[in-house]
């Protein structure tokens, strides 16, 4: 019995070594260089659980380059998620110990303290679960991913494969859908308002009357009017290089995007978090 427990034990061990070791090597980050991820794992998730649950879906999303982004909302989304984004390689050793002691007082672990590289990792070729398991493939991604591209290029793919409503993928879609307008048009408190609902997308919505999303938005806007937009970093972000950044053709995007007005009045609230 004993012989069988310990067998049992190192085949467990030889299966998760194999299955987190091979995130060392696979997949392939360098041709986020030059290839818009499109589908992502996170999408491919999303529509298998509307299939699941017997509901005919499709994703909204169309790809745009960072210099068609308004620098409204590259700053809003920053200063909401990563505010270190442009020092740290990846991961955020002060959040995520703030992350540890906040779980650690209430008791339960749901991580949290997730850098944009980490939170692009999971979404390009994760699952939302939070297990520590995917805790450590998402962590050996995420230094693959700040070693293999540009700080310019993990923020375009970041804000162009993000969930912001049920079934809305990237900045462009999200913008059409909420402020029926171009992503590169984004007033400062519009782009306060999209970054505020970022945690739960699915639950919150940027244009209704929530007071997380209120409270948070306004905020943000302070932040933002205090700071001013800018900054020597953020100059740098515009400058985009043409090596570095990567149009999509029609064929890439999911969903034409004049069919948005129809999905928003589908969206339905679900506790499921990014």
């Amino acid at each position: 019995m004993k012989k069988s427990i310990k067998y049992a034990l190192v085949a467990v061990s030889l299966f998760l070594a194999i299955d987190v070791g091979r995130y060392i090597f696979t997949p392939n980050i360098s041709e986020l260089k030059t290839k818009n991820p499109i589908p992502t794992a996170f999408m491919e998730y999303r529509m298998k659980e509307w299939e699941d649950n017997g509901k005919s879906k499709q994703i909204t999303q169309k790809w745009v380059s960072l210099k068609k982004i308004s620098p409204y909302l590259i700053k809003a989304v920053l200063i909401s998620e990563d505010d270190k984004f442009w020092k740290h390689d990846g991961f955020d050793a002060e959040a995520l110990e703030s992350a540890f002691e906040r779980n650690l007082k209430d008791g339960k672990f749901g991580f949290g303290g997730s850098t944009v590289s980490q939170q692009l990792s999971k979404n390009l070729y994760l699952s939302p679960s939070k297990n520590p398991i995917r805790k450590i493939k998402e962590a050996i991604i995420t230094s693959r991913i700040e070693k293999n591209l540009s700080k310019k290029r993990i923020i375009e793919i970041y804000l162009n494969v993000a969930e912001w409503g049920d079934g809305i993928f990237g900045i462009e879609a999200a913008s059409r859908h909420y402020f029926h307008k171009s992503a590169k048009n984004l007033t400062a408190m519009e782009a306060a308002k999209l970054a505020s609902v970022l945690p739960n997308p699915i639950l919150y919505n940027p244009i209704g009357n929530q007071k997380f999303v209120i409270k948070k938005s306004n905020r943000l806007f302070k932040i933002m009017q205090k700071r001013g937009i800018l900054i020597p970093d953020f100059v740098e972000v515009m400058k985009v290089e043409k090596s570095e950044t990567v149009e999509s053709d029609s064929s890439n995007d999911l969903t034409n995007l004049n069919n948005s007005d129809t999905n928003n009045s589908q969206q339905q609230e679900s506790n499921i978090s990014q």
